[in-house]
Parts: C-alpha cells; structure tokens; sequence
C-alpha cells in the first residue's frame, strides 16, 4: 500500500504541472498549427517552427528545439498527421549524433497535455529523462502520438499507431535541415509505461515499415504488452481510469467500436471528461470503478473489441535490433508477468533480448530508478559494442 499511496502522489503531482496551460508562460516559442492536409510520405515535414526545451519552469538548456507536424499512418493504415518536438544539443559537436526516438508515458488525453506544448515551458512529465539524453549529446525528438495536440481524439493504447508514430518522429527529425541529422544518423528508441508499448510497437514495426532508419536497439519499460490482461488486473483498483483511458482511444482510433452505445450516464461523463483532461484528473477521477459501474454491459467481453486490443498485443514479431526490456517486479499498474511474457514471446521468436528485473520499486519509479542504466545500454549500442541477450 505504500508503493501505491507513493505512485499516487508521484503521478499526481507530475500530471499536474503538465496540465499548465502553455499560454500560462511569458517565453512563448512560435508554434505552427496543425495541417489540413496528410497527403505524402510517411516521415515527411509539414511543417516546422523554432521552439524551446526546458526541464523544469524556468531552467533553460544548450539546446535547440523545433515543433514539427509530419506524416505518419494509422493503425488502419490511412495517412495522417501527428506532431512532435526535435532537440538539438548545441555543444560545438560537429558531425553526425545519435538520435533518440523518445516515447513518453501516458499524459493525459487532452491536447494541453501534449508533450510539444510542455517542453517549451518545463511542465513536461519527463522532461529531466529528456534531458539526461541530450547531456549525452544526443539528438532526440518527442512524438505528441496520434490526435494529442492535433485534431482528433488521442489514439491512447493503439499500438501500431504509437509505433508508426514514434518511427515516422525519427524520419522527420532526420530530414529536418536545421537539425543536422542525415540518413545515416544511428537511431534508438526509448519508452516507458504507455511510451513502452509505443516504443514496443516502434522495434517491432521498423524491419518492415522503415528500414532505411539505421535504428541500433530499443530501450522498453513497463511495457503494456497484452492490454487484455491489463484491464482485468486493474478493474476496479486505484489504476481503473487507465481502463476507461485506453477504451476511449480505442474507440477513437475505430469509431465501429462504439464506446458509447456501452456507456451508462457516468460512464458517458467520465470518458467524455478523459478527452479534456491531463493524466492526473483521469487517473483520480476513474479510480477504483469497476466496469460494471460505468457500462450497461461489458464491451471486453465482446468479439469485436477483444479483436482490437488484440491487435495492440505486442510479441507477434522479434524486432530487427537489439532490445532491453525493463520491468518492475512489484510494478501495480502493468503486472511484472505481462512484462515477463512479452519477454519470453521476443525470444522464442529470435530477438535479441537483454531483459532487466527491477527489484525494488514500482511502476513510477522504475522510469525513474533505471533511466540511466537504459540510456547506458543505448550508448554501447551507439558504440556498436555487441548486445549480450539474456533469453
């Protein structure tokens, strides 16, 4: 109970600072809107304008930063548009850097809560993660995901949508001229919790959907790989609003699902207020409901929407690079078997897998405690030192 008083308040307090209002800070950076148009190649800019990256209020760094917009795909695999931000460390270096796809943890579903509209201003969840990367020297750029901060409802949980996203941020990076990145730049994907799956998603898709990217290995955490299994474990516990979170953007990525025709009178306000909100005020207001509380009956037991989650199941495919996968052993929100699964499916399919048992901790902290040792294996990946699988 302690480790879940703690995650509560940690998430809680984060959520919160990132749900400021962007227009609340005086050192605004020139934004770009959103694009009415998808028509292109996966990875291509729309657009892009100068923006800031700063880890806390106030806290600047030796960076550059640019919002970018830029074509990605759906799960369904229909163009689309998602934006996202690109930091530059600017450390006289002079040649090629590693670039770093950075997945973030769940935010929230409303646009306010889109990393691209906290970073500028320090009120992003993760942005001392963030940090601990481009000290390194490393480029990286920050997807926002489908429909958070573009128009839409955020696809929260869809997979293939998180993983086209998170490969196409790397695209648009690389052919962004100011940031001096090029078609060789070595790349590495990074993501806990939600930014896990995507992350997840992201190395399992890039022998297939982008294999010019010269991705080195995947750094995953608290991966939600079976969201089946997720939703059982936490209906009605403290983690239950992650479940009325991923159904609504479930149902935004497809509509046929119809959340709504399964929703009684609270549950239609609950999931309505998860599309305005931050991460903090949804985790609060759906804890410890069960499904029943909130449904006229249960839409996971019905064959459509138990095919749809199934396909954001991850562990269908080895990734073409490296991976190490990360999980907390008393982690409360995503069970340490859903981990340990997706784990044991990489390696009987061939993947190279370093897989770590966090020990102590939870699942907020295991972001926290292990962030260095995941950016350490990235760098030896960086430094085509060989991966040591643990399978």
């Amino acid at each position: 109970m302690r480790f879940r008083r703690t995650a509560l308040a940690v998430v809680a307090a984060m959520a919160m600072s990132a749900w400021i209002p962007a227009a609340a800070t005086a050192d605004a950076p020139a934004t770009a809107d959103a694009p009415a148009t998808s028509a292109g190649a996966p990875g291509d800019l729309v657009s892009s304008a100068p923006s800031a990256f700063h880890p806390l209020p106030g806290r600047r760094t030796n960076t550059r930063a640019w919002k970018v917009h830029y074509r990605s795909t759906t799960a369904d695999g229909a163009p689309n548009v998602v934006s996202g931000t690109v930091i530059v460390p600017q450390d006289g270096r002079a040649g090629p850097r590693p670039l770093v796809t950075y997945a973030v943890g769940t935010v929230g579903m409303g646009d306010s809560c889109a990393p691209s509209n906290n970073l500028p201003y320090g009120t992003s969840m993760e942005a001392n993660l963030i940090q601990q990367l481009t000290l390194r020297g490393w480029a990286v750029v920050v997807t926002d995901y489908e429909g958070l901060g573009t128009p839409g409802v955020h696809t929260y949980t869809v997979g293939p949508s998180a993983g086209h996203a998170v490969l196409d941020a790397a695209r648009a990076a690389v052919r962004l001229p100011a940031a001096g990145l090029g078609p060789d730049t070595p790349v590495g994907i990074m993501g806990y919790s939600q930014g896990g799956q995507a992350a997840g998603w992201a190395a399992e898709l890039q022998g297939s959907y982008a294999p010019e990217l010269k991705v080195k290995g995947t750094a995953t955490g608290g991966v939600p790989a079976d969201l089946m299994k997720v939703a059982e474990f936490n209906d009605g516990s403290y983690g239950s609003g992650l479940i009325f979170m991923a159904a609504a953007g479930q149902d935004a990525a497809f509509p046929e699902l119809r959340l709504d025709s399964y929703l009684n009178p609270a549950g239609k306000a609950l999931v309505a207020g998860m599309k305005e909100h931050c991460v903090a005020v949804d985790a609060i207001a759906g804890s410890f409901k069960r499904i029943s509380d909130l449904t006229t009956r249960n839409p996971l037991e019905q064959p459509d929407w138990r095919a749809r989650l199934g396909g954001s199941r991850l562990g269908g495919t080895a990734p073409a690079a490296p991976v190490h996968q990360y999980h907390a052993l008393g982690d409360e929100l995503i069970p340490y078997g859903v981990g340990s699964r997706l784990r044991s499916e990489w390696c009987a399919r061939g993947a190279n897998v370093d897989f770590d048992t966090i020990w102590l901790g939870e699942h907020v902290s295991g972001v926290i405690t292990h962030s260095a040792a995941a950016g350490n294996w990235l760098a030896d990946r960086f430094a085509d030192r060989p991966a040591r699988s643990n399978c």
